[in-house]
């Protein structure tokens, strides 16, 4: 029996190195997917996500860190989409319990904005860092589609947050902190008004999130509050105008709400 086995035993010693090699060799692969993954697979992830209303074209570079064209789109199938003006880029690292991102455009940021992400048993905790002021273009939301590409707006948007912390759970999205989204010097195709009035909209977290959306100034005012329930946002608002500005602003007042006498009901959810 010992002499039968010693043949066996040497064939194992030879074949050992080799197995090690294979495990060595598929380990410095996964590795390398890892480290080296192209930034494309994170595009593919970013329109998946977001049920095809955000692209990430012509990604560069890899998942950890790249740039791609940013693009607002209406959705699979839609025909609607923005580009931003400059390209969006990004870092990502791990860090204990999640991801850190950072991202920044050179059009719309002066300085990158980081955020923490941690996936949870039930969902996401997205935690963003303070953010000043970020200055988009409003054109950009005629990419989202109705009514967005009917309104083809016009202007500045300037986004502000504090302590934001977004929070997924089991679908349910809740809020903590604040942010702050400024509309100015606003026009739209829809009036030859311009610009036709520049607003606040104020985002509050908590138990129950909260919207607040007012006018600064213009002729189109608009005033209206929200909340952000377990079954998605709830918005009632109003819009009027002065007499001398009905006529130029009635097509716009018919497509933002039902129309009441010379003012507009906005609601949603």
């Amino acid at each position: 029996m010992t002499r039968l086995a010693r043949p066996s035993a040497r064939a194992a010693a030879r074949t050992a190195p080799w197995r090690w090699a294979f495990v060595g060799a598929a380990c410095g692969v996964i590795l390398a997917l890892v480290l080296y993954a192209p930034a494309r697979w994170l595009a593919v992830t970013v329109t998946w996500a977001s049920q095809g209303h955000v692209a990430l074209e012509d990604a560069q570079g890899t998942v950890w860190s790249g740039s791609a064209q940013w693009v607002l789109a209406g959705g699979r199938g839609s025909r609607d989409a923005v580009a931003l003006p400059s390209r969006l880029a990004w870092t990502l690292r791990p860090t204990l319990g999640g991801l850190a991102l950072a991202v920044q455009a050179p059009c719309c940021t002066l300085q990158p904005i980081d955020m923490q992400l941690r996936p949870t048993p039930q969902g996401l905790t997205v935690t963003l860092a303070d953010v000043a002021a970020t200055h988009w273009p409003a054109q950009l939301l005629a990419g989202l589609g109705t009514p967005w590409n009917t309104l083809q707006l016009e202007g500045q948007l300037q986004l502000a947050a504090q302590g934001l912390q977004l929070q997924w759970t089991a679908g349910r999205l809740q809020v903590q902190g604040r942010a702050e989204l400024l509309a100015l010097n606003m026009g739209s195709r829809l009036t030859t008004l311009r610009p036709m009035g520049s607003y606040r909209l104020a985002l509050e977290g908590g138990a129950v999130a909260t919207l607040r959306l007012e006018t600064l100034e213009g002729g189109l005012r608009l005033a209206g509050t929200g909340e952000w329930r377990a079954s998605g946002l709830h918005f009632s608002g109003v819009a009027t105008t002065a007499p001398q500005h009905a006529a130029v602003l009635a097509n716009l007042l018919n497509l933002i709400g039902r129309r009441e006498g010379d003012r507009s009901i906005i609601t949603l959810g």
